[in-house]
């Protein structure tokens, strides 16, 4: 069965940090990209980063650009993002999700976890 899970999500102040875990299993992420989004209240959903398959490029949302950073453990079959120097705009459910090979936009993905909830707030 297909899955990915999130875990790691909290409520943290500002400039304060945190490490997001996306577990995935029922493939392998030798094959496929994990990208990760956000969604806050009443907002779309966005694109935060994503980390591709093959040659393990990372990409980043200009808003968490050097903040953010996006790592795999092939072995583990599991995703992280560290997400530092945190703000009040990043509060948002954190997805994970899964598409074959190589990063791409939010419609182009096929499997996604469930979120969890990331709550930056003094």
């Amino acid at each position: 069965q297909v899955q990915l899970v999130e875990s790691g999500g909290g409520l943290v102040q500002p400039g304060g940090s945190l490490s997001l875990s996306c577990a995935a299993s029922g493939f392998s992420l030798d094959y496929y990209a994990i990208g990760w989004f956000r969604q806050a209240p009443g907002k779309e959903r966005e694109g935060v980063s994503c980390i591709s398959s093959s040659d393990g490029s990372t990409y980043y949302a200009d808003s968490v650009k050097g903040r953010f950073t996006i790592s795999k453990d092939n072995a583990k079959n599991t995703v992280y993002l560290q997400m530092n120097s945190l703000k009040h705009e990043d509060t948002a459910v954190y997805y994970c999700a899964a598409r074959r090979d190589y990063c791409s936009g939010l419609t182009k993905y096929d499997y996604w976890g469930q979120g969890t909830q990331v709550t930056v707030s003094s």
